[in-house]
C-alpha cells in the first residue's frame, strides 16, 4: 500500500478552499476562460509571420498539443481534485524539485499574464483617450480584478461566466461575418481564396515562418490548463472536469482555428496593419475585418468587447495565480503566510500583477510584446512538465495494482500523446529563440527570449542542490489522499436517463 504524504495536501481544518464552481462555471471556464489579447491581438502577427496556411497549421499543431496536455491532467484532476494541481502532482508523483520548479513557473506565468491583460486594458483605453497616463488605467484594473476575486469564488466563477459568454459570442459573430466578407455577401467584394495564392503561397515564409507562429500560438492557447487549478473548487469534479477537458477540443476548432483561417482569407499577410494590430487596436485583425464588411465603428466596437475579454482573462490568472500559490504554500514551497483565507475561503494572496505598473515606465506596445513572449515559454514549461508528471502518475498506478476503472477520466493513446507534448514542445522551447543566434548576436536578445527557460532551471536545480529531496518512487506514490468517492449510482442513474431528459439536463447545466 501506498504512503500518504500528509504535507502535500492542500486542504486543512484551518483553510480549506470551498466547492462552489458549479458545472455551468467550469464548462465556460473551459470555453472562453482565457481567451484575450492572444487570439484578438497577437493573431496579426501569427499571419503575417507564417502566410495563411502556415499560422493555420501552427495553431492545429499548438492545438493538438494542448488538447494532448488537457487530457493528460484532466486525468489526474478528475482523480485528485485539489487546487494548485500542478505543482502539487508533480512533487506527489514525480519530483518535489519539479513540483516546486512548476509551482513557481506557473504562478510566475500567470503574474506576468495579469500583467499582459493589463497592459493591454491601457493600450486599449489609449486609443479613446491618448493623453491620458497608462498607468492610471492600470490601477483601476487592478482594483476591479482584485474585487472580483477576495469574494467567495462562486463570485468568480458566476463573473467569469458571462465574460466569457461575451467572448464566445463575439467570436461567433465574428466567424459569421467574416464567411460573408469572403463570399461577398458583406461588403461586396467576393475574396475567396485569393490570399492563399498571392506570391509564396499559404507558406511565404517556409518552416521558419511556421516555427515563429508556433511561439505565438502557445501564448494564444497559454490557460487553457485553468480547469486543472478549479478543480479542486469544483462541486462535482469527477463529472465536471472530463466534460469541460472535452470541451477544449471544440474550443481550439472553433474559436482559435476559425478565426485564423477567416482572417487569413480576409486579409493578405503582407498587408503592414497586422503587424500594427499589437500596438494600434484600429487595425486589430478582428477590426479589419469587420471593416471590410462595412462596419466602420467597427474599431469602438471591438475596442469595448476586446477591453471587456482583457479584465476577463486577467480575472483567470488572478484566480489561477492565487490557487498556484496556496497550494505552494501547503506543501512548503512558499511562505506560510500564503496560506490564509479570508472569510468567504478565499485566498489573500490574489493581490498580484504588479509587473502591470512596467506600462508606465516604457511604451505600452513594448512591454507587450516582450510579456508575450515570456508567458508563451512558462506555458509550454509548465505543460511539458504536466506531461512528465502524468507518465509517473500511470506507472505508479499501474505499479501498484490499481484498477484503471476507477480514474473518473482516462487519457487515451498513453504513453504517447505525453511523448508527442515533450518532444515536440522542448523543441519549441529551445528553439524559439533562434533569431537571437542571428548576426548580430545580443546577448540582452537572448536572455528576453529565454528568460522563462533560464527561470525554470536556475528554480530547478536550486531546489535539488539545496533541498536534495529524492525522485519519488513508483510504490511509494499517494493515491488516495485529496481522492473523493465516485458516486456510481448516480452515474448509473444519469445513464440511463431518457435522451430528451440528458440533453434537457446538460443545457441546464450551462444556464443554472
Amino acid at each position: 500500500m501506498a504512503n500518504t504524504h500528509p504535507a502535500l495536501s492542500v486542504d486543512s481544518d484551518d483553510h480549506e478552499l470551498r466547492r462552489g464552481l458549479k458545472a455551468r462555471h467550469i464548462q465556460m471556464i473551459a470555453l472562453g476562460g482565457t481567451i484575450g489579447t492572444g487570439l484578438f491581438l497577437a493573431s496579426g502577427r501569427a499571419i503575417s509571420n507564417g502566410g495563411p496556411g502556415g499560422a493555420l497549421v501552427a495553431y492545429a499543431v499548438l492545438g493538438i498539443l494542448v488538447y494532448c496536455v488537457m487530457m493528460s491532467m484532466g486525468e489526474m484532476a478528475a482523480y485528485i481534485p485539489v487546487a494548485g494541481s500542478f505543482a502539487h502532482f508533480a512533487s506527489r508523483f514525480s519530483d518535489p524539485s519539479l513540483g516546486f520548479c512548476v509551482g513557481w513557473v506557473y504562478w510566475a506565468n500567470w503574474a506576468v499574464g495579469v500583467a499582459v491583460q493589463v497592459t493591454g486594458v491601457a493600450m486599449l483605453m489609449e486609443f479613446w483617450l491618448p493623453d491620458f497616463p497608462s498607468y492610471v488605467w492600470s490601477i483601476i484594473c487592478l482594483v476591479i480584478l482584485i474585487g472580483f476575486n477576495v469574494f467567495a469564488v462562486k463570485g468568480y466563477g458566476e463573473i467569469e461566466y458571462w465574460l466569457s459568454a461575451i467572448k464566445i459570442l463575439t467570436v461567433i459573430i465574428f466567424i459569421i461575418v467574416g464567411f460573408c466578407v469572403v463570399t461577398g455577401t458583406a461588403g461586396g467584394n467576393e475574396i475567396g481564396n485569393r490570399n492563399f495564392h498571392l506570391e509564396g503561397g499559404a507558406f511565404p515564409n517556409g518552416f521558419l515562418g511556421f516555427f515563429n507562429v508556433l511561439v505565438t500560438a502557445a501564448f494564444s492557447f497559454n490557460g487553457v490548463e485553468i480547469v486543472g487549478i478549479a478543480a479542486g473548487e469544483s462541486e462535482n469534479p469527477h463529472k465536471t472536469v472530463p466534460t469541460a477537458v472535452n470541451q477544449v477540443f471544440y474550443r481550439i476548432v472553433v474559436f482559435y482555428m476559425m478565426c485564423i483561417l477567416v482572417i487569413g482569407l480576409c486579409i493578405p499577410y503582407t498587408d503592414p496593419d497586422l503587424l500594427r494590430g499589437n500596438d494600434d487596436i484600429s487595425v486589430s485583425p478582428f477590426t479589419l475585418v469587420f471593416r471590410l464588411a462595412g462596419a466602420e465603428w467597427a474599431a469602438h466596437l471591438m475596442n469595448a468587447i476586446i477591453l471587456t475579454t482583457m479584465i476577463s482573462a486577467g480575472n483567470s490568472g488572478v484566480y489561477s495565480s492565487s490557487r498556484t500559490l496556496l497550494a505552494m504554500a501547503e506543501n512548503g514551497s512558499a511562505p506560510r503566510f500564503f496560506t490564509r483565507l479570508n472569510r468567504w475561503g478565499v485566498p489573500l494572496c490574489c493581490l498580484i500583477g504588479c509587473l502591470a505598473f512596467l506600462t508606465s515606465l516604457f511604451s505600452s506596445g513594448v512591454v507587450f510584446n516582450w510579456l508575450t513572449n515570456l508567458t508563451s515559454v512558462a506555458g509550454l514549461v509548465t505543460w511539458v512538465s504536466i506531461s512528465i508528471t502524468h507518465i509517473r502518475f500511470r506507472i505508479g498506478y499501474r505499479r501498484q495494482k490499481l484498477p484503471l476503472d476507477q480514474l473518473p477520466y482516462k487519457s487515451p493513446l498513453f504513453p504517447f500523446l505525453d511523448l508527442f507534448v515533450i518532444v515536440i514542445g522542448t523543441i519549441i522551447i529551445f528553439g524559439q529563440g533562434y533569431h537571437t543566434f542571428l548576426d548580430p548576436i545580443d546577448g540582452a536578445d537572448v536572455v528576453a527570449a529565454y528568460i522563462g527557460l533560464i527561470f525554470a532551471v536556475v528554480i530547478y536545480v536550486g531546489h535539488k542542490v539545496i533541498m536534495r529531496p529524492a525522485f519519488v518512487k513508483s510504490l511509494d506514490m499517494d493515491f488516495v489522499t485529496g481522492t473523493i468517492p465516485i458516486d456510481h449510482n448516480k452515474a448509473e442513474q444519469e445513464k440511463k436517463l431518457p435522451l430528451k431528459k440528458r440533453i434537457w439536463k446538460t443545457f441546464l447545466t450551462y444556464v443554472i
